[in-house]
């Protein structure tokens, strides 16, 4: 079968999307409005519906709309998730609509994105985030056959890949429920204690609930200041992942293969960060609070937080990681949306809850106890999983550059 590989500018129109501004003409209409999170739960599949609507208004005022039969790409946080728009849809700054040229299958496009998906990955850049320019995405070469072609390795893709992904999502469902359970015993351990038979009390913080009667529960700023210092000369640069931690860049960029952009001018404004430092990220809204093991330097967008003596920042890391906690952070503003930063003041209004030392420390050897078993339980199925999606991938990356015949194969659609 006769393939070329073509840079997308030539098949494609790219557009960039936006977010309105707040006010409520703007929202809530019948538009609607993809992030990556959207293309994340649709990703290699059709989109829809998403969490957030725009009014006409707001979709023209501050977004784009791709025309029906799009492939949305996100391009941010993470790179990489691609869906099919079945309904015309605006979309955010974290995405990019690919409009086909004529000739150009959508289906198809959006197989061949993810055959590239390490490729636009590894050219994502930035400090705070990695992002995928417009003209870094148009510059990229996908395989290219005749548009009958295009629909036959679409169609052949659709019926082969179906299989594959009935067996991932029996395996994504066991993961789920795992990470269900592995969250109820660290929320539980951290709010509730290990006793069943203590005594209760109100904390007095909504999001807290009742606790044993002999914690105490205090402000924020009674355990933790913020730290104000800046980068010192000799301090190494460090990156903030929901995923991995605080860890080196280069320890980022090693294990992750994506590549970070340095800051050479300004450097001066960046942060300098202790071991046993907490970090409020960019994505403390959604997965929590860090906790640093190193000293370094890292972004002036975040928050270093520093603990007072006498407490056990193992429980704090427990806690700050907790669905519970997560959820009371996220009600401290109703402006925490695509991934706006939170600042200490939305740290400061949470009161903390403060069990004796002791009892922090235990809580701490408990919960990694508990964890080490259902880390066992679910390294199997992480392994079959992983293997699932490389049986995907391949079969995809086959398929699109030509190395099956779909029709000398027998697998003529």
């Amino acid at each position: 079968m006769k393939t070329q590989w073509v840079a997308l500018r030539r098949l494609v129109r790219i557009a960039n999307g936006g977010t309105p501004t707040p006010e409520s003409d703007n929202w809530n209409g019948e538009v609607p409005w993809a992030t990556p999170v959207d293309l994340g739960r649709a990703n290699g599949f059709s989109l829809n519906e998403t969490e957030r609507n725009l009014t006409t208004k707001g979709a023209l005022s501050g977004s784009t709309i791709a025309p029906k039969g799009s492939v949305l790409l996100s391009t941010r946080a993470p790179i990489g998730y691609a869906a099919i728009n079945d309904v015309p849809m605006a979309f955010n700054q974290g995405c990019k609509a690919l409009i086909p040229r004529d000739g150009i299958s959508a289906p198809f496009l959006r197989y061949s994105l993810a055959h590239v998906g390490p490729q636009l990955q590894s050219m994502g850049q930035g400090s705070t985030f990695l992002e995928l320019s417009a003209s870094a995405l148009a510059s990229v070469k996908i395989p290219l056959s005749s548009t009958k072609v295009q629909t036959q390795i679409a169609k052949f893709l659709d019926r082969e890949t179906a299989q594959i992904d009935e067996l991932i999502g029996k395996q994504e469902l066991l993961i789920k429920l795992l990470g269900e359970k592995r969250q109820a015993i660290i929320t539980h351990a951290v709010t509730k204690g290990l006793n069943p038979d203590a005594p209760t009390k109100r904390s007095g913080a909504p999001w807290l609930g009742e606790v044993p009667a002999h914690w105490d529960v205090v402000g924020s700023r009674r355990i933790f200041r913020e730290r104000g210092e800046r980068a010192r000369p000799d301090d190494e640069q460090l990156t903030a992942s929901q995923v991995h931690g605080i860890i080196s860049q280069a320890e980022f960029v090693a294990t992750t293969g994506n590549r970070v952009t340095s800051v050479i001018k300004g450097e001066e404004i960046l942060k300098h960060v202790e071991p046993n430092d907490f970090v409020i990220s960019m994505r403390s809204f959604q997965g929590g609070l860090e906790l640093s093991r190193i000293q370094g330097k890292i972004s002036s967008a975040y928050v270093m937080l520093v603990p007072t003596p006498g407490i056990d920042v193992e429980y704090f890391r427990w806690l700050f990681k907790s669905d519970r906690y997560i959820s009371g952070l996220q009600s401290t503003s109703n402006l925490v949306r695509d991934g706006q930063a939170l600042r200490f003041a939305n740290f400061a209004q949470l009161r903390l809850p403060v069990p004796p030392i002791q009892e922090q420390e235990a809580i701490d050897a408990w919960i990694r106890e508990k964890l080490a078993v259902m880390d066992k339980l679910q390294k199997p199925v992480l392994l079959s999983l992983d293997l699932l999606r490389q049986r995907r991938a391949a079969l995809i990356s086959a398929a699109v550059t030509g190395k099956i015949d779909i029709q000398e194969g027998g697998f003529e659609a």
